[in-house]
């Protein structure tokens, strides 16, 4: 289940830079779109008008109408109500702001992928079951959903695996690693495979310990 994405825009004035208050008032007006699915079916506008950081009248889409929570806000709210051309302005928000900011924010970003560059190395790990540990890195990649995974002669692990979550490098960008602790055996073939959004098919890389890590390296973005 995808969590609610949430548009905002914010209109701030602050009274006492027109009365010269030393201790002002702060009024604002924030508009929010909400949702949750990618056709924006459930797409709910609010519209709150705020004052000292309380809201006192907010209109939102599925109510249809201005809400008061003040006495201020109540009298408002019950004229705005009255004043059609109010109401319909308010209720096509949905539409003209929210869906229409919602679909450019999608194709600009959302639907974006990047491919990631992938990394298998051999690491030294205190400890541990086994005398030998790999590791297989996917960097730089968007969005961040990406399944890392491995196989000897074939057949996926599922024991002596260990991987972090896809983390944020705070450009857009994520990354993840993965370890498998293992006993070498002559012969065995051991590959991480990568699938990811941004990918035609899943990057597969077969450990070779004969090589030195710079060819591994180039192996390994070279695919992606």
């Amino acid at each position: 289940m995808s969590l609610p994405r949430v548009l905002c825009f914010h209109l701030i004035l602050m009274l006492s830079a027109f009365t010269g208050a030393a201790d002002g008032y702060y009024w604002s007006r924030w508009n929010k779109c909400i949702h949750g699915s990618r056709d924006f079916s459930d797409m709910v506008f609010v519209d709150n008008y705020i004052f000292n950081k309380d809201v006192y009248i907010q209109f939102n889409s599925t109510v249809g109408e201005y809400v008061g929570y003040t006495a201020h806000g109540v009298y408002n709210a019950d004229l705005w109500n009255k004043d059609t051309n109010i109401l319909q302005q308010e209720r096509a928000e949905v539409d003209r702001y929210c869906k229409h900011n919602a679909e450019l924010y999608q194709s600009a970003i959302a639907d974006k992928t990047v491919p990631p560059k992938v990394k298998l190395s051999s690491v030294t790990q205190a400890g541990g079951r086994h005398p030998a540990v790999l590791m297989c890195s996917a960097y730089r990649f968007y969005p961040h959903g990406i399944k890392v995974s491995w196989m000897r002669d074939g057949a996926v692990v599922k024991t002596d695996v260990t991987s972090t979550e896809e983390m944020p490098n705070g450009d857009w960008y994520y990354q993840i690693h993965s370890h498998l602790e293992y006993t070498p055996k002559s012969g065995e073939k051991i590959s991480c495979a990568v699938d990811h959004a941004g990918l035609t098919k899943p990057i597969i890389i077969d450990w070779d310990p004969s090589l030195p890590e710079s060819e591994r390296n180039k192996i390994a973005i070279g695919a992606s």
